[in-house]
C-alpha cells in the first residue's frame, strides 16, 4: 500500500496494516503488525497548522460571501460558521496527522530513521 494513502487512512505507513493511532491523535509507539518504531517521529503541530489553513480559508471566505450577498443577522453567522469550522477541522485532523507521519517516513526525515 502507498505510505501516504495508509497515513490518510490512519494505518501504519510502513506496512499499511496496523493502526497508526492509540487515541484520537496519539501515534502508537510501535506498529502492532510490523513493529516499526514511531517514537522517533515528531510531527509536532504541523498537521494542525495545515488543517487550520485548509479549513479556515473556505469557511472565512464563505462567511464573507454570505454576508455580502445575503446580509443575514449576526446570530446566524455564529450558529453556522464556528461549528462548521470545528467539525471540519476535527474531521481532517487524523488524516492530516497520518499524512504528515507518512511524509516524514517517505522523505527519510532524520527523526524517522529506523535503525533497528
Amino acid at each position: 500500500m502507498n505510505a501516504f494513502r495508509a497515513g490518510l487512512q490512519s494505518r501504519c505507513p510502513n506496512c499499511g496494516q496496523g493502526p497508526l493511532f492509540a487515541g484520537f491523535l496519539k501515534v502508537v509507539d510501535r506498529c502492532a503488525v510490523c513493529g516499526f518504531d514511531f517514537t522517533r517521529l515528531n510531527t509536532g503541530d504541523g498537521a494542525a497548522v495545515f488543517i487550520m489553513q485548509i479549513v479556515g480559508f473556505p469557511v472565512v471566505f464563505s462567511a464573507l460571501w454570505v454576508e455580502i450577498v445575503h446580509a443575514p443577522p449576526m446570530w446566524l453567522h455564529l450558529i453556522v460558521w464556528p461549528p462548521l469550522a470545528v467539525i471540519a477541522a476535527l474531521a481532517l485532523m487524523r488524516p492530516g496527522k497520518g499524512a504528515m507521519v507518512a511524509l516524514q517516513m517517505r522523505n527519510h526525515a532524520a527523526e524517522a530513521r529506523n535503525d533497528d
